[in-house]
């Protein structure tokens, strides 16, 4: 796999993957060679509170980053923090990596949470839309209960250059239904 020096972000490499350079990962083709990819490397943050939302739990407004990074290897590298919409305390955290199967617009993610979830979600790449569901699922012996069991994520860039995640989810009690709906603009 071939890598190149990123333009404005010394020490750090693009990787030359027709899936990284796709419109969903970086600028399109059509912008000056030196572009600086989408989402890797760069810094999001919400637009206005997203909606959060669950049989179990009261509706809830949050504020979210998310952090991409890579440093030349064929993964993205992430961090998600979200925090309540008004009294910013810090909420839900989830980190980890995102990978792509060689020659195919097969994505996973490999994502451990501060709740004591870790899991992997794989889906597809089309166009500027990613889509995934959990593919497997782990979770410490004392966690909270009802368990979560499946986690669906779709990703789509808009046209206007914002990211919209929506992120639904099923527990041993609830089936899956949506959870979270969030906008984010590109800060860096």
């Amino acid at each position: 796999m071939k890598t190149e020096i990123l333009h404005g972000f010394p020490g750090l490499l693009r990787i030359a993957c027709p899936h990284f350079n796709s419109p969903f990962f970086c600028r399109d083709p059509a912008e000056s060679s030196g572009a600086r990819p989408r989402l890797a490397p760069g810094l999001w943050e919400s637009d206005e509170p997203g909606e959060g939302s669950f049989p179990t739990i009261p509706p809830f407004r949050y504020s979210e980053t998310l952090h991409f990074t890579h440093v030349g290897q064929p993964v993205i590298n992430f961090m998600f923090n979200a925090f309540h919409a008004e009294s910013k305390k810090p909420l839900h955290r989830e980190c980890g990596f995102i990978r792509l199967q060689p020659g195919t617009n097969r994505v996973a993610f490999i994502i451990a949470q501060n709740s004591g979830i870790v899991e992997i979600e794989e889906g597809e790449l089309t166009g500027r839309q990613l889509t995934l569901q959990t593919h497997a699922l782990a979770r410490t012996s004392f966690a909270r209960e009802p368990h979560v069991q499946q986690i669906s994520r779709h990703f789509q860039l808009r046209a206007d250059g914002r990211l919209e995640q929506t992120v639904s989810m099923a527990t041993g009690d609830q089936p899956l239904m949506q959870h979270l709906h969030i906008t984010y603009r590109r800060c860096s």
